[in-house]
């Protein structure tokens, strides 16, 4: 069998294949939620991004091959700023529920 790296072409693949899976079953999810579910399952997919930035700690950390290196140095950033950026916007959303006199009273304590 030929190999790709370290890694052999059938595990390359399946691995493939499970993108693709995943992608296609992603974009079917997401593109049926209703507007009026958005800020819960931000927080939601925020905690499932918080995986993803493990596995590419892993997957950088790991050393395989250069190129794989690379990818999973650029999958820690990307998912780093997904896990931040979804944070910082569910909070701005929550933000719009509170009542102003609870919002006042904690500017006034910081």
């Amino acid at each position: 069998m030929q190999e790709i790296g370290n890694i052999s072409a059938p595990v390359l693949i399946a691995s493939l294949y499970v993108f693709s899976l995943a992608a296609f079953l992603g974009y079917q999810v997401i593109s049926r939620v209703a507007p009026l579910l958005h800020t819960p399952l931000m927080s939601a997919t925020n905690a499932i991004s918080g995986i993803s930035l493990v596995g590419s700690i892993v997957t950088a950390g790991a050393h395989l091959t250069r190129v794989s290196t690379i990818l999973g140095f650029t999958a820690v950033v990307a998912s780093t700023i997904n896990v931040v950026g979804g944070f910082m916007i569910t909070d701005r959303m929550l933000k719009m529920f509170r009542r102003r006199e609870v919002i006042a009273e904690k500017e006034k304590k910081a």
